[in-house]
């Protein structure tokens, strides 16, 4: 299993930048690999992961660092978004309220406003609550239902 997690982690950084040690668990996750923020940070000092401007590169056998060529660059989808910081969510007549872990309200409320929703006219986030603003009650709870959805409720 870690044989395979350490290759996978290869793979994606020969492949991809990645800037974060969220956005490789992210891509781990996408390939069917699931690991913790602990495992994930003992594996890339395993593999001498460096950071630098590129993101996190391989080092290759004279100790030079291997920069990954661009190609899965998208940010993370809503549902990968709510799956990692939503906790639930509620509709208050036009208006649908996501509540989300502490700081991560600001990065839902992009991944809402990227789906680009016809029901939706627009969002507003704090730190750990976006509020999303419907035409109509309706649409509010069309929204509500994708979101309750998604976060498995």
């Amino acid at each position: 299993m870690k044989t395979e997690r350490l290759n996978v982690i290869r793979e994606v950084l020969t492949r991809t930048p990645v800037a974060s040690q969220d956005e490789l668990r992210r891509k781990l996750r996408r390939r069917g690999i699931h690991v913790t923020q602990a495992t994930l940070s003992r594996d890339m000092h395993e593999l001498r992961l460096s950071k630098g401007p590129s993101g996190y590169a391989l080092p290759n056998g004279n100790g030079v660092v291997m920069v990954a060529a661009a190609e899965d660059d998208a940010p993370p989808s809503l549902a990968e978004m709510l799956e990692s910081l939503g906790l639930r969510v509620r509709r208050a007549m036009n208006q649908v309220v996501v509540r989300t872990a502490m700081g991560g309200a600001q990065p839902v409320a992009a991944a809402l406003d990227r789906e680009g929703w016809a029901e939706m006219v627009g969002t507003i986030a704090g730190d750990d609550t976006v509020l999303v603003i419907c035409a109509d009650p309706k649409s509010a709870g069309e929204v509500e239902s994708r979101i309750r959805a998604m976060l498995g409720a």
